[in-house]
């Protein structure tokens, strides 16, 4: 074996270079410094959205620093603290990732059989399954039309919709991407008012008149519209690449969920966090949107 010329300086250019490493590490994945109003679990108790947005603003920088792990470590209220406080920025683009985030909480895991047990005949269909499970078995990101103003969501196992009965024959596939995939549940696509939050718009994906979108397939399509559970997103952009979204079946909110395009994101990740500015595609309010240059301490 060869012998190797350790020196004490070589031994502390070595330390440094890790020391630079894992500082480097630790910057990246630096939590986001943002203020939430004081709230008990009293409805009362909480602060409205406008005063949230006027006293805790949320600085771009911080916001370039959101991932959907640290939404996912969130209560229900801290979200909504958050989405109130962005805007709709530009309707999206091109395919997206997705991740469904159910706040724990107290509550743990949410059954979907109890969210739509009033829409007759889903609850039997559906009973005993977490929607969680569902949700990341059945579901990989949306697929923006921009051009269209139409939405697909990009499923990849359909399996467990063919146990219960739900999926009939073999839909087709459709070509995105280099390859073939299922881009199923299509959906229009505008601004339009949130369902939280009315001081300014969010991006409406809207499934209730589905059935009326070119590619629709019957089965398993029409569960997300009017005659199935009649769902409606919206979503607002934390930073370009990354948006956060809201569900809901016949106006009933079900669940948060995050959209993300790495290749965006990378690319204007830091110029946004310097300025704050971006494309507004929706009407931003009569209420200016509160930015600061810097996070409160």
């Amino acid at each position: 074996m060869g012998k190797h010329n350790f020196t004490p300086r070589s031994g502390l250019i070595a330390l440094a270079a890790l020391a630079t490493l894992t500082l480097a590490a630790c910057t990246k994945h630096e939590p986001p410094t943002i203020g939430f109003a004081p709230y008990d679990k009293d409805y009362s108790t909480k602060m409205g959205l406008a005063q949230v947005e006027y006293k805790y603003p949320i600085a771009p920088a911080e916001l370039a620093k959101i991932t959907p792990d640290y939404l996912a470590k969130l209560d229900q209220e801290q979200l909504d603290q958050i989405y109130a406080r962005l805007s709709a920025g530009p309707i999206p683009d091109g395919a997206f990732d997705g991740r469904i985030l159910l706040p724990r909480g107290e509550s743990g895991k949410f059954r979907l059989s109890e969210i739509v047990g009033g829409f007759t005949g889903f609850g039997l269909h559906l009973k005993g399954l977490l929607i969680e499970d569902v949700g990341e078995a059945l579901w990989r990101g949306k697929v923006f039309f921009r051009d269209e103003r139409v939405l697909r969501n990009r499923i990849e196992d359909l399996s467990i919709l063919k146990k219960m009965g739900l999926v009939e024959g073999e839909p087709k596939k459709m070509s995105y991407g280099g390859k073939e995939t299922w881009l199923l549940f299509p959906a229009k696509l505008y601004c339009g008012q949130s369902l939280l939050d009315a001081r300014r718009e969010s991006v409406i994906i809207d499934y209730f008149f589905t059935d009326e979108i070119p590619g629709y397939q019957e089965s398993p399509d029409y569960l997300a519209g009017r005659r199935g559970l009649k769902v409606r997103d919206e979503i607002r952009m934390i930073r370009p690449g990354l948006y956060l979204g809201r569900a809901y079946l016949d106006k009933a909110f079900a669940l948060n969920f995050t959209l993300y395009d790495k290749a965006t994101d990378d690319k204007m990740r830091d110029e946004f966090a310097k300025t704050g500015t971006v494309q507004q595609d929706c009407w931003t309010g009569t209420q200016a949107r509160a930015v600061t240059v810097s996070a409160k301490p």
